[in-house]
């Protein structure tokens, strides 16, 4: 029988004292008793100012024993504030999952602790342990109650008004901001809103003439493809009023508003060329170039990529290509099927791109063949694809939500992918069955992980169906094989069978380099080699350089999905705000 909230909260903070007690006496054997042999416990900040998982109960043991005196974690309890202790299933395991609060000689902190439900006897072991730096003391974000009632909001009828020193402040003309960061997408918005709110001075410069044509400017037809309350923006969530899934267009209207709403310095129009870093300074020296032709020169202490997981189009060397006398394009250059009304089409490659410009070049009455370079994970996006985010769709508010998706360690996430990954195979058999069927080579992710771990390694790889996959099954969309082409010509793509795929239009939907590529054409390949792999999982079980410091002073790296930059910027930000503050050397 499943005992209720106020009894697992009792047992949670009994753990919790003992926890407690083990890091004051810094007791090793004490420490270890308290975790299951094969425990994880990963730390967002709270104890070394990194994100790191740990795992094994002598290694945990070990690590919060050095940790333990410079961090000073003291009154870990039960949060009281926030969705109480409960039974939850993850990765198939029964738990007990209970939200914890602590203090550290740096800030507030929070935690989520799981019990297995098997555990016998008063005296359970952590299964898994999240700790987390949720704020800075002295340094809290200027929200709620701390909101800002300073001097660019009273009513001085004789000096300029809000508007003033918002174009003011916006035009950087007597100052540098302290912090660049490049791109104005979701990552980019998040963080800038997050150092808002720390009193952090931020500039966000994206390349597009209008703030939103990140998202204004993909193909016609774009549509988010999970549902819209997983893709909230920090602070402002949106409007109860909108559709499941949010058009591209909404989308980029919304981050209009956001920039406006929230006060953020935000250049459109704007390149970022690159830019040095000077050691004994601590600063960068950056350029960028504007619209209009004008360049400015800017000297932040930290920049700050959030240019998405991957930088710069991959357009595949292919010799033949050039004999090719119709139009080619990367699907970043895609933007709407109509222009190809009754013309011939050939789209390379399978992934969520591939499939919906071929499915939106069909529907604007085109001739399309879709050709495979490699195999590809094909799942339905109603419900398969959402079995991920069902956390979402328990009950606990979104705050709560996220706390509990980041405390999730890599081999339980494995896990639990792997099982969603599984219930949809057999959701989607009917589906997946008939593409095999037309030759459609298919796969799962490695070791079965699903779309979700290809995209955290590789950024893509998979297609979530709206259509394509079916019209392929009934033909009318061809499918190819990549390795089936012997040469592009003048018309088109030539089999090796010897038959020619006739084509007005060629698209390239073979994604994108790396961010390395990137960092080595803004920065340098020093500084590359200097930072090393960005994305996929190293050997602390975290993303590469991701949402904390890198081997390069002052540059920093947010991506990722909604939900990966609304929990991921808040911890992002703690760091440059305790960077400015003296608390943490960059």
């Amino acid at each position: 029988m499943q005992v209720g909230a106020d009894a697992l909260a009792a047992i949670a903070n009994h753990w919790l004292a003992r926890f407690e007690q083990a890091l004051a006496t810094g007791e090793e054997p004490a420490l270890v008793q308290l975790f299951h042999a094969d425990a994880d416990w990963r730390d967002v900040l709270a104890f070394g100012w990194r994100l790191r998982t740990v795992s094994g109960a002598p290694t945990i043991a070990r690590i919060l024993k050095q940790e333990a005196r410079e961090t000073r974690a003291t009154g870990f309890r039960t949060d009281p504030e926030r969705t109480p202790p409960r039974h939850a299933t993850r990765a198939g395991a029964k738990c007990v999952e209970a939200i914890f609060r602590f203090d550290s000689a740096f800030g507030r902190g929070s935690g989520v602790l799981r019990f297995r439900a098997d555990d016998d006897g008063e005296a359970p072991r952590a299964w898994t342990l999240l700790t987390t730096l949720e704020e800075l003391r002295g340094h809290e974000e200027r929200v709620g109650a701390r909101r800002p009632t300073g001097q660019s909001y009273s009513r001085d009828f004789s000096g300029p008004n809000w508007l003033d020193r918002r174009r003011a402040a916006a035009a950087y003309a007597d100052r540098d901001p302290r912090v660049l960061i490049v791109g104005g997408g979701q990552a980019g918005l998040s963080i800038g809103a997050r150092l808002k709110a720390l009193g952090v001075d931020a500039l966000i410069v994206d390349r597009w003439p209008r703030i939103g044509d990140n998202w204004r400017r993909r193909y016609h037809a774009l549509t988010l493809h999970n549902q819209v309350h997983v893709n909230h923006l920090p602070y402002l969530p949106f409007p109860l009023t909108w559709p499941m899934y949010i058009p591209k267009d909404m989308l980029a209207s919304w981050f209009e508003s956001y920039v406006e709403a929230l006060e953020l310095n935000y250049w459109s129009g704007t390149e970022f060329m690159g830019g040095r870093y000077d050691e004994h300074a601590r600063r960068w020296q950056v350029r960028l170039r504007q619209t209009e032709g004008t360049e400015r020169e800017l000297r932040p202490a930290h920049v700050v990529l959030a240019t998405g997981v991957s930088g710069i189009a991959h357009m595949p060397d292919i010799p033949s290509l050039r004999n090719f006398r119709g139009t080619v394009l990367h699907s970043s250059d895609y933007a709407d099927g109509e222009p190809w009304r009754g013309k011939r089409a050939l789209v390379i490659g399978t992934g969520n791109s591939g499939h919906d410009i071929a499915q939106d070049l069909h529907s604007s009455g085109a001739t399309v063949a879709i050709a495979q370079r490699s195999p590809t994970l094909v799942i339905n996006i109603e419900p398969s694809a959402q079995l991920v985010y069902g956390l979402y769709s328990e009950g606990p508010p979104l705050e709560d939500c996220d706390l509990i998706t980041a405390s999730v360690p890599l081999a339980l996430a494995r896990r639990g992918h792997q099982l969603a990954t599984a219930h949809a195979k057999e959701l989607d058999r009917p589906l997946l069955q008939a593409l095999q069927r037309a030759g459609f080579r298919l796969d799962d992710g490695e070791d079965g992980t699903g779309w979700q771990f290809k995209y955290l390694t590789r950024g893509g790889g998979y297609y979530f169906n709206v259509g394509c996959s079916d019209l392929i099954v009934e033909g009318k969309v061809r499918l190819l094989q990549f390795a089936d082409i012997s040469e592009f010509v003048a018309a088109g793509a030539r089999l090796k069978s010897g038959e020619t795929i006739t084509a007005d239009l060629v698209v390239f939907a073979t994604g994108y380099k790396g961010q390395e590529a990137l960092v080595a054409k803004l920065f340098g390949e020093e500084t590359a080699r200097r930072v090393g792999p960005v994305w996929g999982f190293g050997e602390a079980q975290e993303l590469r350089n991701m949402f904390q410091r890198t081997p390069q002073p002052g540059l920093w790296f947010i991506a990722g999905s909604f939900a990966q930059c609304r929990i991921y910027s808040r911890y992002l930000a703690l760091q440059l705000k305790a960077c400015e503050a003296g608390l943490l050397v960059p």
